[in-house]
């Protein structure tokens, strides 16, 4: 479940701005501020189950959208890249083509 709330907080950072206010509103309380869905239900005068309903398309929205966009899955890329970078760079052996070849690796990212 912990993996779950973590992905969806991040394509949640990643695609907001694509979601409607609601979506938004009711996302931002079950997953940032922790709601329970009859605490939104009785926040926006609704049922309980058309906050779910709500969620989980919102959800499947947010899934579509890093399948089509693939920011989170670069911004993962881009950090394992990075945290290459900073091993091998403590281990006091650089060697320049493997520099070169890691920061190549992230220019492509972008």
């Amino acid at each position: 479940m912990l993996d779950k709330t973590m992905r969806i907080n991040y394509l949640y950072d990643f695609y907001h701005s694509l979601l409607t206010p609601k979506q938004q509103s009711y996302m931002s309380l079950y997953y940032l501020d922790d709601y329970s869905l009859g605490e939104i239900a009785e926040e926006f005068n609704i049922s309980r189950q058309a906050v779910y309903d709500n969620i989980k398309r919102t959800e499947a929205m947010l899934e579509e959208y890093e399948e089509k966009l693939l920011l989170l899955k670069k911004f993962q890329q881009r950090n394992e890249l990075l945290n290459h970078l900073k091993t091998y760079a403590k281990t006091g052996k650089v060697v320049d083509d493997e520099f070169l070849r890691v920061i190549d690796e992230l220019e492509k990212l972008e």
